[in-house]
């Protein structure tokens, strides 16, 4: 059963691309990825919500009704904005991380989990902790891996990416019968401008800008993207700072490769670990540089592969 996943960051940064990647990528990939936005749905719910209910529990419950948890069985449960869930609801979700079992309002059984949970959020925890508006425990069991999301204005060099990527993405939605072309200096301007909404305008201007300008080449000064700051200087800062995605994805694997012994592949292989494919984990090594154990003869003859 793979660890928990807390991701952090601002607003639009795309935490729900993140948690589909850990998922699609996971040895789970097959079975259900259920999404729960926990600042959406009201007090009185959230029991029936993501733990079911039986028929008759309460007034309106005229069937049974499977929740989140017990419909991502064997899959993930992405917990999207979990600073806002109240504090009743969160004790009874510490039971579940604990356990691994729930039970339906107005049930008697106890139904048993296989399930991967990610959490994500824009609020600081630790800081809710300190002032009582968050679980100790329960922050203590979602933050055994933490990822932090840098913002946009922070990695502007993924900016052409993001733009081609929501080009092709929104031709298609748009029908439009051709992908249109960007107009010379359109990136630049995109790269100056701060990006108080993250990804998330960064795809609704494209997708504005495409609109606007069907018949010609894409351009972006006339959508107000004014600067507010020079944002090189701080992406140039950020990238010395230790909690950059790829540097907190490097230590964790070189960590499991530590406790694995440098085994990939296998039982107790990082592979298994980690609940990625070993190729896909041995790509990802070679790409965060992280070195592989080298290729020794044995007494026969033989080669071992060491690395598996």
């Amino acid at each position: 059963m793979e660890s928990p996943v807390l991701l952090q960051g601002e607003t639009g940064v795309g935490k729900d691309v993140i948690a589909n990647y850990i998922h699609y990528g996971s040895a789970r990939s097959k079975e259900s990825f259920i999404t729960v936005n926990c600042g959406a749905i009201p007090n009185e719910l959230i029991d029936s919500e993501l733990f079911g209910h039986e028929k008759g529990a309460f007034t309106g419950a005229l069937s049974q009704k499977r929740g989140r948890f017990e419909r991502a069985n064997k899959g993930t449960i992405f917990l999207d904005e979990i600073g806002e869930l109240p504090l009743p609801a969160q004790v009874r979700l510490l039971r579940v991380l604990q356990n691994r079992e729930i039970e339906r309002v107005g049930g008697t059984k106890v139904i048993s989990l296989d399930i991967r949970i990610i959490a994500a959020t824009n609020r600081n925890l630790e800081e809710m902790v300190k002032k009582r508006k968050f679980r100790e425990d329960l922050w203590f069991r979602l933050n055994v891996f933490p990822i932090i999301i840098p913002p946009l204005r922070l990695r502007i060099e993924d900016i052409p990416a993001l733009v081609q990527h929501f080009i092709e993405r929104k031709t298609k939605e748009l029908k439009l019968k051709e992908t249109p072309n960007l107009a010379p200096g359109a990136i630049d301007s995109l790269k100056a401008y701060n990006w108080p909404g993250n990804v998330r305008e960064l795809e609704n201007i494209i997708e504005r800008a495409m609109i606007l300008h069907r018949s010609g080449p894409l351009r972006f000064d006339d959508l107000d993207l004014s600067p507010d700051e020079p944002v090189n200087a701080t992406a140039h800062a950020f990238k010395n700072e230790t909690l950059e995605l790829d540097a907190l994805v490097k230590g964790h694997i070189q960590h499991v490769l530590k406790i694995t012994g440098g085994k990939i592949h296998g039982p107790r292989g990082a592979g298994e670990v980690l609940g990625v494919n070993p190729d896909t984990l041995r790509y990802r090594m070679k790409k965060l540089g992280i070195p592989f154990r080298k290729k020794k003869k044995t007494a026969e003859g033989k080669i071992l592969k060491h690395v598996r």
